[in-house]
């Protein structure tokens, strides 16, 4: 109590009890004080309490009538994991052992975190081999199976060197020594059938390797991915047919290739997801662990390898994860057209009323800014397939470049940037974690991987009617071509074939010249069959389904680079709109010479004499050997392809080498 001097002193000093207003006490009369405490929490460590604060969903296929899956969808959650970590293990298996290594779901890290508690009942599942023949075979490999992007954002952060979140949301990687593909270090297997399938030779892509060394460098990535801690597994689909999808699996050592290629894969719903069973194909990414030099075929400590008999794809020696969106791309070029659909490196979009367009073009000709029409829906940028059910887009993303990105330019690649897209070799500011898309400090290959219904305008499900229109772009630096041509069957063919754009190279002391640049089906480092047999199909479906042929120059007018300008995008964006609304097909035309293409006379908001290029040079005599100039170059580059027989009598093959150039 108070003493008379104002101290404070207590009784036998000891302190006296403080009231408090819990249980057994009465609340204070002016209600000011309140019991605000709440039950504790359901745990008894600290383990415990981070376990509540994940829930688990356990979704279930709903049991249709007459399906298939009836029966699968009654086993029980428990027994459907071990199922699933059954073939994951069958899928890591050496083969010169009887079984997979041993596998268990989930994150050793979590593990860790629990000390000494009993593990959930997910991670009981495990799978051991009869032959214990290496340490490998002592340990269990952890499973972390189709993980959601924000768990796989945890584990980039944590354990991945050179991964960050940028103020966008976007996760930062870094794709190592290698920013690109490696094209050189390319391999296919070399068998009975692909002998006689593929295309091998001079201007093909596929060099070739043997069955063993390709069992040698599997092994290899084999090898390393058991001898990990944890895998990424990814279980997705490609073409959004949902008749001629393709189930793939994709087994690496990274976060940020999990997470690539979950927004590059069309992504399965769970119950698509419970029912999935056996890949159609496998990807072996061990890109970190390089290739053994000495191993016969190898030119480098990089190699990707095919093989198509085992449905398989090894990586070593590239962590670039543009090698494994752009493998697949070959293997559906060679599985797609044994099924007679058509696969297509091109744009698409539709209109309103249905018009499908599909847009061909290399690199810097402007075809994803044209197929990109925000008053059309973006069926997809880069991969395609044609049936008699229509086109469907290969994958689930877009994988666009970001050097010198800005919103003005591209505002729906800008918007889509965010969190879930995976931002590779970009440079950032420290602090802020703001991207610069101008710095080229890493790489001047700058990507960014989104999912596809990132993009506002997409349309999904991902498919469309058939094609109205075939636009193929070129951006001729030259300054011959007409802006505008319409083409006959054998002409689409002939430049479909030919994949025709000009670069402009710079030199040192600042001289440019245009430089003349041939892809076949545009997309030549891709395709696996011989160009003809693409062409052959594209005509044949063009034909069938009444789709029009479109020759678009983006480049130059009155001259050639340096000398003239660049056609406006203005200008080359009404050609698109009357191509897609019809007004070209009702055009008169005349026809140019040496090429013998059709352009018409004019055309609503196009100045009639752009139309002919030769109008627009001052120096016709320049025109015309600069027209020969580029004339001869496309002969010289047809030159490989002249000897091969189209159709059963090759009468195709001559169609269409008349329509080439003639001079």
């Amino acid at each position: 109590m108070a003493s008379d001097s104002g101290n404070f002193s207590f009784d036998n000093g000891v302190l006296p009890k403080i009231q408090t207003n819990g249980a057994g006490t009465k609340k204070p009369a002016n209600g000011i004080c309140h019991d605000d405490s709440v039950p504790p929490v359901k745990a008894q460590t600290i383990h415990e309490l981070h376990s509540l604060q994940r829930k688990r969903s356990a979704p279930t296929t709903p049991v249709k009538e007459g399906s298939g899956g009836a029966v699968f969808a009654t086993i029980s959650e428990e027994e459907r994991q071990k199922l699933q970590l059954q073939s994951i293990s069958a899928s890591l298996a050496s083969l010169t052992r009887e079984t997979g290594p041993k596998v268990v779901r989930g994150d050793p890290a979590r593990k860790a975190e629990g000390g000494a508690q009993k593990p959930a009942p997910e991670h009981h599942h495990y799978i051991t081999p009869t032959i214990s023949v290496s340490d490998s075979a002592l340990k269990f490999t952890h499973v972390l199976y189709n993980l959601s992007p924000a768990e796989l954002y945890e584990q980039a952060i944590k354990y991945e060197k050179g991964s960050f979140i940028t103020a966008n949301g976007a996760l930062a990687t870094l794709s190592g020594a290698k920013t690109g593909r490696s094209p050189r270090d390319k391999r296919v297997v070399k068998d009975d059938v692909t002998s006689e399938d593929l295309w091998w030779g001079k201007g093909s892509p596929n060099i070739e390797m043997d069955e063993h060394t390709f069992l040698t460098n599997r092994e290899r990535a084999v090898d390393y991915l058991n001898s990990l801690d944890k895998v990424f597994v990814n279980d997705q689909f490609l073409n959004w047919d949902p008749e001629n999808r393709i189930k793939v699996r994709i087994i690496s050592a990274r976060a940020y290739h999990s997470l690539f290629m979950h927004n590059m894969c069309i992504r399965p719903t769970p119950e698509e997801l419970e029912d999935f069973g056996t890949p159609d194909f496998t990807i072996y990414n061990a890109g970190q662990f390089p290739c053994n030099r000495y191993t016969h075929y190898m030119t480098s400590s990089t190699s990707v390898d095919i093989n198509l008999a085992r449905r398989e794809m090894v990586i070593l020696g590239t962590q670039y994860a543009g090698e494994m969106k752009k493998g697949l791309f070959s293997v559906m070029h060679y599985l797609m057209p044994k099924r007679q659909i058509l696969s297509l490196h091109s744009g698409c979009n539709m209109g309103k009323d249905g018009d499908v367009a599909l847009f061909f073009g290399l690199s810097g000709t402007g075809k994803t800014t044209l197929s990109t029409d925000h008053n059309r829906l973006l069926i997809g940028d880069d991969e395609h397939c044609w049936s008699d059910n229509g086109v469907s887009n290969i994958e689930g993303g877009c994988y666009a470049k970001c050097i010198d990105l800005s919103q003005e330019k591209e505002p729906d690649i800008w918007n889509a940037i965010k969190f879930g897209t995976v931002l590779e070799n970009v440079v950032f500011e420290e602090h802020t974690r703001e991207v610069d898309y101008t710095d080229k400090s890493v790489t001047e290959n700058t990507r960014a991987a989104y999912p596809i219904e990132y993009i506002p305008n997409a349309k999904l499900p991902c498919v469309g009617p058939h094609p109205k229109n075939v636009i193929l772009l070129a951006c001729d630096a030259f300054g011959v071509l007409p802006p505008v041509s319409k083409l006959n069957l054998a002409q689409t063919m002939y430049h479909f074939i030919s994949g025709y754009t000009a670069l402009v190279a710079g030199t040192e002391d600042g001289i440019k010249e245009p430089q003349a640049t041939f892809s076949a089906c545009f997309g030549a480092a891709f395709i696996m069959l011989h160009p003809t047999k693409y062409a052959a199909m594209l005509a044949e479906k063009m034909q069938k389904y009444g789709a029009t042929g479109w020759l678009v120059n983006t480049g130059w007018s009155g001259g050639r680079y340096g000398v003239g300008n660049r056609i406006k995008l203005g200008y080359t964006r009404k050609i698109i709109d009357a191509i897609h609304s019809g007004e070209l097909l009702n055009a008169n035309y005349q026809k140019t010479e040496v090429f013998g293409l059709e352009i018409p006379t004019g055309l609503n908001g196009v100045p009639s004499e752009i139309l002919d290029p030769i109008n627009t040079w001052e120096d016709k005599t320049s025109y015309k050997e600069t027209l020969l100039k580029l004339a001869g170059l496309f002969k010289k580059n047809f030159e490989v392809f002249a000897n091969h027989k189209i159709g059963t009598d090759g009468s195709l093959t001559d169609e269409i080498l008349a329509v080439g150039p003639n001079f």
